[in-house]
């Protein structure tokens, strides 16, 4: 007889936690091994008890779903995740981060069953797609494609087709083809990942790409602006100013 596929299931939430726990009641394949009602718990039970697969809500205290995940990868390989949410944009996140799907709250059976299809194809696997996608997103070479949400739909974006980045929040909007998207990512971990020859900096909460940039036109006070080649104009920091006037010689 197979063995069940070990589960765990991490929501600050309690009624969700019980709610899940009876969904996937019955399971013959599938045994919950523990659950965590915060970030730091969750981290710590999946290192302590190495699940195959966990259900991951996003908005904890302590630590956020996505960072639980981005710490698990970055210390070994990490188990099979499918992210829970009460925000559709977060979908975009489960993407990026390579989970092998997203239920958005409130769910009920007949959605968690095709999430649970999944799971057991993907188990059939030598390598399973969330994996790959999360060894490539967190690799050491410069992002070249994003994942964003445009309707119902996740479409691909090429970074090099973004003109800039901008932060919103707790949020970054990518621009792109004339249209805005809205990632649920920090600006400086983004940046990160960027081709530092082609992206720059113009203010604390602005990315630009170069090879969207026009002219850098200096202003009456001093401080430049960033025009771009599809119109827009956008203002770069006094500090930022100088760092660029002091590469122009």
């Amino acid at each position: 007889m197979t063995a069940a596929v070990t589960a765990l299931i991490a929501d600050d939430e309690p009624v969700a936690r019980a709610g899940l726990r009876h969904l996937l009641r019955g399971l013959s394949w599938l045994h919950c091994v523990g659950e965590a009602a915060d970030g730091p718990a969750a981290l710590a039970e999946i290192q302590r008890l190495k699940p195959e697969l966990v259900f991951l809500d996003i908005q904890m205290p302590g630590l956020l779903g996505t960072e639980v995940l981005r710490r698990l990868a970055a210390s070994g390989t990490p188990p099979l995740v499918i992210f829970t949410t009460a925000h559709a944009e977060h979908a975009i996140t489960a993407f990026e981060l390579g989970a092998l799907d997203y239920l958005l709250k409130p769910f009920g059976a007949e959605r968690l069953n095709a999430t649970l299809e999944r799971v057991r194809a993907a188990l059939g696997e030598p390598c399973p797609p969330a994996l790959e996608r999360l060894a490539e997103l967190l690799g050491r070479g410069p992002l070249t494609r994003l994942f964003v949400r445009s309707g119902a739909a996740i479409v691909p974006v090429a970074v090099a087709e973004v003109s800039h980045f901008e932060a919103v929040g707790d949020y970054v909007a990518v621009h792109a083809g004339g249209a805005e998207h809205l990632l649920h990512l920090a600006l400086a971990r983004l940046e990160e990942r960027l081709d530092a020859e082609r992206w720059v900096r113009i203010h604390r909460g602005c990315i630009v790409n170069l090879d969207a940039v026009a002219r850098f036109r200096r202003l009456a006070n001093g401080q430049l602006s960033a025009e771009l080649k599809d119109g827009r104009a956008l203002m770069v920091s006094r500090s930022r100013s100088q760092v660029l006037r002091g590469l122009a010689g």
